[in-house]
């Protein structure tokens, strides 16, 4: 007798993802080079077999139901677990990762980690390489969930497994900024807690899947303006839309210019930022890991990653 484990196959939940991608069973009959009735069929199948709807059909849109949003949602997660099992498999057997994927934080230079990018693909290893931007505890997140194998800018780094190593990316020195036309820009300082909750702030969302992530920087009953990784943040703070703490090294050029204005406050902030990644003598790291892991042993590389050049 076939249970809904036998129905819950690999092929069956990249069907599903395409489906909710394409937005129609036709559109995504022709993704899978499939007529459209055989597609229906396999949906009506796993829907059975699973005693569910998981696509609304009342319309011309494929709309996935409550059930099928979180079969969608698993499914994310267990087709990544299945590549990352693989990737470990052949990590083992090779030395080569098949696939090394790259958590980078919203504070990281993306142009620097570009530039490794760059003279890793040179090397014409075999492994692909995969990056994934990430915010706050959802970087750290990504490589203790098994989604990556090195993470740049982790802001926390207590508690980890066995497995987990770490060392110092560096020092991040925040400045409290808003724009030259905000009204903070001619209090008085430093700015009280009192003055600030009057104005709204800026803050990036933590970009972890489950859980309540982490907040830095706000005040409880404040009015805030979330938006997805630090340079939107820039863009919010430069336009007036608000006040934050911003990294002093991405904030400058626009302090230089005028574009916006320092203040001081309470509580200065500081943080230190790690990278992380995963080893062991049961799974040790891979040669595309190792590769990273030199470039991130010298001091220039380090700098060069938390300290993003901007125009203004």
């Amino acid at each position: 007798m076939q249970t809904p484990r036998d129905w819950l196959t690999p092929e069956a939940l990249t069907m599903l993802q395409t489906i909710a991608q394409k937005g129609s069973f036709a559109a995504a009959a022709r993704a899978l080079n499939l007529v459209p009735s055989a597609l229906t069929y396999r949906v009506r199948q796993l829907e059975d077999a699973l005693d569910v709807l998981l696509f609304d059909r009342s319309s011309r849109q494929a709309k996935p139901t409550a059930a099928g949003q979180e079969l969608l949602r698993e499914a994310t997660r267990l087709l990544d677990d299945m590549d990352a099992v693989a990737n470990r498999v052949r990590r083992v057997a090779t030395g080569w990762e098949a696939v090394l994927t790259v958590a980078v934080d919203s504070v990281v230079s993306r142009s620097v980690v570009m530039d490794l990018c760059a003279s890793f693909l040179a090397l014409g290893a075999p492994t692909r390489l995969r990056l994934r931007y990430e915010t706050l505890s959802g970087t750290l997140a990504a490589l203790t969930s098994g989604q990556a194998d090195l993470a740049l800018g982790v802001v926390t780094a207590q508690g980890l497994p066995a497995d987990v190593h770490h060392a110092e990316l560096g020092l991040i020195p925040f400045v409290f900024a808003v724009a030259s036309h905000h009204p903070l820009a001619t209090a008085a300082e430093p700015l009280s807690h009192e003055v600030l909750l009057q104005h709204r702030a800026v803050a990036v969302a933590d970009s972890v899947s489950r859980g309540s992530g982490i907040t830095v920087g706000l005040l409880g009953g404040q009015d805030v303006f979330t938006v997805p990784d630090m340079p939107s943040k820039l863009e919010a703070q430069l336009r007036g839309l608000g006040g934050g703490f911003l990294p002093e090294s991405l904030a400058r050029p626009y302090i230089d210019s005028g574009m916006l204005v320092t203040k001081a406050v309470q509580k200065p902030r500081i943080s230190t930022c790690q990278y992380v990644w995963r080893d062991s003598k049961q799974v040790p790291a891979g040669q595309a890991l190792r590769w990273w892991l030199s470039q991130l042993e010298r001091s220039t590389t380090r700098d060069a990653l938390l300290q993003p050049v901007h125009r203004v």
